[in-house]
């Protein structure tokens, strides 16, 4: 799944129109990103969980 199909999936289970669910969809990938470069670790339950770990080369 892309994220055309990932805004489509959100606006067909949602109600919104497609408009409104990429606006949510980037808001909310905005948000974790904006966590992550913050240094926060991002936990959604029963999703997943996000986190900047450094690794060797």
């Amino acid at each position: 799944m892309n994220k055309t199909e990932l805004v489509a999936k959100i606006a067909e289970t949602s109600g919104l129109t497609k408009k409104d669910a990429e606006a949510s969809l980037n808001a909310t990938l905005n948000a974790v990103q904006d966590a992550l470069v913050s240094g926060d670790k991002v936990v959604l339950t029963g999703f997943g969980t996000f986190e900047v770990r450094e690794r060797k080369p």
